[in-house]
């Protein structure tokens, strides 16, 4: 750190009854009083260099013995305005990155300029400030930093704006370089001698973002700006910058917890809620708004840990939409704890926002409309900026040039099931929006449906009051086609899954076991026929146990005992037997001819599988 010497005298300030003074051998004439302290100086050495002094000192009726002069307003306070009276004095003062702020802003209040005296403090600080804080990695920090102690004074003087153009000139400049950070070259050497030099490498890339991340969020918003401008600083190491800043500054962004359980716990009262509350929710839009729009920039984990915290913190509705699309554009590489997004209302996890990301994802490639649409109410939506319109378009461009793959398709589908059977445990979840999020995956990204099955089977125990209308519509989403024999086994003897789901599943077990050369007797034309167009079922189903996550004990599926086809004969003549369900479930007539009748007239331990000629059912 740089630091300037003013002045040879020795300090001869002193205090004496609440009242700071000077040793000298000419009696005081001067009382200045600063934010409730009281200087007994003399006029001479002070007006000499301070026009402002001067100003006020003619101004005021003229006193006996003392001349009482009231600076209420000081910036920087009795500290500042005593290191200018000192260098009015000759005594030695120390200017350094940590008060040449406050210092600067005293001597502009007190106009100690050139046309009062030669050599004065403005002029010294400025030179000081631009041959030598402005050079200075960490003095360029740290006086950025000092600024929001003055932040218009700072603004005025053009101090903000030149530590922020020195700071992101060094960084756009050499990217890579290391010696410039002094804190980082501290943790790098901690990081070489217990992980041989890699992650001392990996971090030097980034090596600036953790020494800028202290600044106030504003500051920060401006430099990152800055840096961005420079177009030098690769996208993935400013999202890294971001993430760090989030870590720092959100509560608990870097960790799967309850943000607002942690605001509440850190602080009392609404109030003080409401303000730390208000100032995240600025920290967090400010983050949203800096992330570069190429894909890849920051990990779609991250941009998950900010929705959530959005819904915390209440973010605007602009700042959701945009963190969903961005998740869009990467949502192959999401987990499903990463999708459970805590929300206000009265449901556990945010299915909308949800949804919205899969909209997002599934729009990949596509092009968007050439004009904003207009407003349902006839007025023109509010012209927006620019800038705006300049960055919508390069997030439109990314989004096209990353059509999503069949095979990351095929990752979110594994995704969305692994989240249905985790939402699915909500008692209130509505049906409907279960649906949505079953139907938002096509269905060619689903190569089996054993996961769906099991989410399905979990609302199922999770809602018993669903009606028989609602369980059918939500067993609609089901393939019993793409189903495992584990999951053919379990769905046979299911109670709660509809009985025509029951009739199908054993239906195209049947045929799949007669095709693969199984011990059963002759199968109809017809249904050799109809799943010879389905795929060859010789093809290997995908094992259960490659669900996308782990299902509790009381949710599995239980297969002991569930493989004898008289167990599955016995379940489809008990469910056979419901006259309601043979009724709403073949409405085409089919339900009550002497086909489906010969099932429930069946022997009870058959030999052979049961083989009936099912040619009339479809899915």
């Amino acid at each position: 750190m740089k630091f300037m010497k003013l002045g040879s005298r020795p300090d001869t300030f002193y205090t004496s009854d609440s009242v700071r003074s000077v040793s000298s051998e000419v009696s005081s004439d001067l009382i200045i009083q600063v934010k409730g302290t009281r200087y007994l100086l003399h006029k001479f050495p002070l007006l000499s260099k301070c026009l402002h002094l001067q100003r006020l000192c003619s101004e005021s009726p003229d006193a006996q013995q003392y001349q009482i002069v009231q600076l209420a307003d000081f910036p920087g306070g009795v500290e500042a305005f005593e290191l200018c009276a000192k260098f009015c004095y000759g005594i030695t003062i120390t200017i350094s990155a940590y008060n040449i702020v406050s210092a600067r802003c005293a001597a502009e209040y007190l106009q100690m300029t050139e046309d009062v005296e030669k050599g004065n403090l403005i002029y010294k600080i400025e030179v000081f400030f631009n041959s030598c804080i402005l050079h200075g990695w960490k003095d360029s920090i740290v006086t950025l930093q000092s600024t929001k102690s003055f932040p218009s004074w700072s603004e005025d003087l053009g101090i903000t704006s030149k530590c922020i153009d020195a700071i992101a000139a060094k960084i756009v400049a050499q990217p890579s370089r290391v010696d410039l950070s002094h804190s980082h070259s501290l943790r790098g050497r901690d990081d070489v001698s217990c992980n041989g030099g890699e992650s001392h490498r990996h971090k030097a890339k980034g090596w600036w973002a953790e020494d800028i991340v202290e600044l106030t969020i504003d500051l920060y918003w401006r430099t990152l700006i800055a840096i961005k401008s420079g177009g030098k600083v690769p996208s993935n190491l400013i999202g890294d910058a971001l993430r760090i800043y989030a870590s720092r500054w959100l509560p608990n962004i870097s960790k799967d917890s309850n943000v607002n359980k942690d605001l509440e716990s850190d602080v009392g009262s609404d109030s003080v809620v409401g303000d730390l509350r208000s100032r995240h929710r600025l920290i967090l839009e400010s983050i949203v708004s800096l992330i570069p729009v190429e894909r890849g920039a920051v990990s779609c984990s991250f941009l998950l840990k900010l929705l959530k915290a959005a819904n915390i913190v209440s973010a605007s509705s602009s700042s959701k939409m945009e963190l969903a699309r961005r998740v869009g554009i990467q949502l192959d590489e999401a987990k499903v704890s990463d999708l459970l997004i805590p929300t206000k209302g009265s449901t556990l996890y945010d299915v909308d926002i949800v949804l919205t990301i899969l909209e997002q994802f599934m729009l990949q490639g596509q092009s968007p409309p050439i004009s904003p649409p207009r407003r349902k109410d006839g007025f023109e939506r509010r012209r927006r900026s620019r800038s705006a319109e300049i960055i919508d378009f390069k997030f439109q461009e990314s989004r096209r040039s990353s059509s999503a793959s069949h095979s990351s398709k095929l990752k979110v589908g594994k995704l969305v099931d692994g989240y249905l059977q985790e939402i699915a445990r909500d008692v209130n979840l509505s049906l409907s929006k279960f649906i949505a999020v079953a139907e938002a995956v096509p269905d060619f990204a689903r190569v089996d449906h054993d996961d769906l099955y099991g989410a399905i089977d979990i609302y199922l125990k999770a809602h018993p009051e669903l009606n028989k209308s609602e369980r059918k519509r939500l067993c609609r989403t089901l393939d019993c086609k793409k189903l495992s024999m584990e999951a053919c086994t379990h769905a046979a003897q299911n109670e709660l899954l509809p009985l025509r789901v029951v009739v199908q599943v054993l239906f195209f077990d049947q045929a799949r076991t007669a095709t693969a050369g199984g011990p059963v007797t002759e199968i109809p034309s017809n249904i050799k026929a109809l799943f010879t167009q389905n795929g060859d079922p010789r093809k290997p189903t995908s094992s259960l146990s490659t669900n996308a996550t782990t299902v509790p004990p009381e949710d599995q599926w239980s297969v002991t005992g569930l493989k004898s086809p008289k167990s599955k004969l016995a379940t489809l003549r008990m469910k056979l037997s419901e006259d309601e369900d043979l009724e709403d479930n073949y409405a085409d007539g089919i339900g009550k001819n002497s086909k489906v009748k010969a099932i429930c007239s069946l022997p009870p331990g058959p030999k052979r599988m049961l083989t009936v000629n099912f040619g009339a059912l479809h899915c």
